[in-house]
């Protein structure tokens, strides 16, 4: 369990940009930011079975007294996230207040866990489509939302960027391939979005979490045993936690952080140095 009961959230205002909302990372640092007092744009994709838990945390931000405006769109659809975008910049004009996201998180987990090289037994090797839609999800769809949410001038002076990433990037798993590479990308996209966007006062960080029970873990063959390794690596002796996450990104969302950039932020309890 987190002693996230005993951490005070720190304050925050404006609004946040959570990609992936509906579930895992996203829904507790959407829970997190609006606890601290910010608004939440959520983007989600979840079918008739999934949508319940996707109201469910838009009423929980609301009975909060914060704005839940949640989209059930595909992330990476290129057309989708215009529709959002122009959708929240006509909002936030008709409101006259000058408002902005001063946060966008991608915490989109959906690819393909197949091997490289066939063997006998499975389902077949991984194909050159199921690899590009991997690394075009999970990591180029960052690139696109941040030049999108850019050029809309819909950033705040001083505003962050998060992208989970997982030790995945630099480890082979069976089955893995496809996202470790999607994961690799994402950061070297981090680093390259703290150069760029250094001069609008923006910057861009990967923030990498211990292993953790969510719904993408258990898609993950052998995720079994990649929890019993890290509960045991890790030096509290338990797994991390969503709340873990979202409270190192509530703290590094403040305005004090405007020099962390461009960094892979490690929030695992000491996983990955220690164990």
């Amino acid at each position: 369990m987190s002693n996230e009961k005993e951490i005070p959230v720190p304050a925050l205002d404006g609004w946040a940009l959570i990609l992936g909302a509906s579930s895992g990372f996203g829904e507790a640092v959407s829970l997190k930011l609006a606890r601290a007092g910010m608004n939440v744009i959520g983007v989600h994709l979840d079918r008739r079975s999934t949508l319940p838990n996707a109201t469910r945390i838009k009423e929980a931000i609301a009975a909060m007294g914060r704005e839940a405006w949640f989209f059930n769109v595909n992330a990476a659809d290129a057309g989708k996230r215009a529709l959002v975008l122009d959708d929240v910049k006509k909002r936030f004009e008709e409101r006259g207040q000058g408002e902005r996201v001063r946060v966008l998180l991608h915490s989109i987990a959906f690819g393909t866990l197949r091997p490289f090289i066939e063997s006998e037994g499975e389902d077949g090797a991984i194909n050159q489509k199921q690899i590009e839609m991997t690394s075009d999800v999970m990591a180029h769809s960052l690139v696109y939302w941040s030049q999108d949410v850019l050029s809309r001038q819909l950033f705040a002076r001083h505003a962050r960027i998060f992208a989970m990433t997982s030790t995945g990037s630099s480890a082979a798993w069976r089955g893995y391939g496809a996202v470790s590479a999607a994961k690799a990308a994402l950061e070297s996209h981090c680093r390259q979005l703290a150069l760029e966007l250094a001069p609008h006062s923006i910057t861009a960080n990967a923030i990498c979490a211990g292993v953790t029970d969510t719904p993408a873990l258990k898609k993950i063959p052998g995720s079994d045993a990649m929890k019993e390794i890290a509960a045991r690596r890790n030096p509290s002796g338990r797994l991390t936690t969503p709340d873990d996450v979202a409270n190192a990104i509530a703290a590094l969302a403040q305005p004090c952080t405007y020099w962390i950039t461009g960094n892979v932020i490690y929030a695992d309890g000491g996983e990955a140095s220690t164990g």
